[in-house]
């Protein structure tokens, strides 16, 4: 070699550098590849990400063959590079070649190519694997070789099997997926991250009130019972006798529409027959998570369910409704027609039921009262004097001036609300 022109040399080296660039782009590119995306074009069948794939299978072969070649590039490069340091300045160059060999590789087969390999994995990763499969066949018995010393040096530092976490995506990092949006087309992002919020929330947060429950009262009078038929803007009601907490059954309308027909005076119609429309009472304990009451309603094939505490007193109903609009959000943008607690003022300001839960509030303004104590803007305020007032006040509560208008049998009914601007922050 030390026969050889410094001109045939130096192209050599460059040679080299080009060869040290691709293994030092193709280790980055192989390593950086997104897993899941990969699953992606494998399932569409393209050719380089299989063969990608096939490669890390056995990660520790793969990088065996990447740095068999590029440590055998660059050893060879350094002995070149010495050649030619010493014929163009004797023993001096035997110094200064491995250093200026060194900032040259640095940039060009190392810094550079890795760089380009970062932001673009795939342009270089499935292009490299067409060469680095046949290279790992070539060289099979010598990178197994290294792999089984460099295997078990390692082994005592290697966590246990039971250690080893999942390749999967817990939750939160899905959730972080999720909400970086990156191609999630239109709403799609929003519903994504409500679906993966509903283990957050349980049926207590989004039911209605037992103070809301439309009810029948079995041993109310026929009139009365049918008015509240007529009426109702719900298609299920609950069938009590005495209290809400003696629950009979539940009734559908649309099978009581089909019953009246066959009666030929709809008023002599008699509490046994409503009783023969009633489906059994299907209960559910306050803190189920809402992704688990999907799953039961499906199970069941019940769209409502009574919500219990833990002494069996009925709290509230839930229906699969409500659990479908913490995905997709209100069937409706006017939140009137949903939320008629809410009422807006000409000075910017809110009057406010008491008994509104602090979730609507939230979805509907856009706020964001803590919701992780008090369901309801009564119980928030309570909480937060840690008295029931004997008149009206005001108080403030984080960025929110609250005026309490009427408080009867120890509960706020009516409030007005002002939220303050907001300061953005330097």
């Amino acid at each position: 070699m030390t026969d050889l022109s410094p001109y045939v040399l130096v192209g050599i080296i460059l040679v080299l550098t080009v060869l040290s660039a691709f293994f030092s782009s193709a280790e980055t590119a192989m390593i950086g590849l997104d897993r899941y995306r990969l699953r992606h074009l494998v399932k569409e069948k393209r050719r380089g990400a299989r063969k990608a794939n096939r490669l890390l299978r056995r990660p520790d072969r793969l990088l065996g063959i990447i740095l068999l070649g590029n440590n055998l590039v660059n050893f060879t490069a350094a002995s070149v590079a010495t050649v030619i340091g010493i014929q163009l300045f004797g023993d001096t160059g035997v110094v200064l070649a491995p250093v200026v060999l060194t900032i040259f590789f640095l940039i060009f087969a190392e810094v550079a190519p890795k760089t380009i390999a970062a932001q673009a994995p795939e342009r270089i990763a499935f292009p490299a694997a067409y060469i680095l499969e046949p290279l790992l066949k070539l060289f099979y018995w010598v990178v197994l070789f290294i792999n089984f010393i460099a295997n078990n040096l390692v082994k005592p530092f290697l966590p246990k099997p039971t250690e080893i976490e999942g390749d999967g995506l817990s939750v939160d990092e899905l959730r972080t997926v999720v909400d970086a949006g990156v191609g999630i087309p239109g709403g799609g992002q929003n519903m994504l991250l409500s679906i993966l919020n509903l283990e957050k929330v349980s049926v207590d947060d989004i039911m209605v009130p037992r103070g809301e429950i439309v009810g029948i009262d079995i041993d109310d009078e026929m009139p009365n019972i049918l008015s509240v038929l007529a009426n109702s803007q719900h298609t299920r009601l609950p069938v009590y006798k005495d209290n809400i907490n003696n629950i009979l059954g539940m009734l559908h309308l649309r099978r009581l529409a089909r019953h009246l027909p066959r009666q030929s005076h709809p008023d002599q119609m008699t509490r046994a027959d409503l009783m023969q429309l009633t489906d059994e009472p299907y209960y559910v304990p306050e803190q189920t998570p809402l992704h688990t009451q999907l799953v039961n309603f499906k199970k069941e094939k019940k769209r409502i369910a009574l919500v219990v505490d833990e002494y069996g007193d009925v709290q509230g109903i839930v229906t699969l409704e409500d659990i479908l609009e913490e995905i997709v959000g209100e069937f409706t943008t006017d939140y009137a027609a949903h939320i008629p607690e809410i009422h807006p003022q000409n000075d910017g300001s809110f009057l406010i039921d008491g008994m509104a839960l602090l979730r609507d509030i939230n979805r509907v303004l856009g706020w964001d009262f803590p919701t992780g104590g008090p369901k309801t803007l009564n119980g928030l305020v309570l909480e937060h004097l840690e008295a029931i007032p004997e008149s009206n006040l005001c108080l403030r509560i984080d960025d929110y001036l609250i005026e309490t208008l009427q408080i009867k049998e120890n509960v706020i009914k009516s409030l007005k609300i002002t939220r303050l601007p907001q300061v953005e922050e330097a």
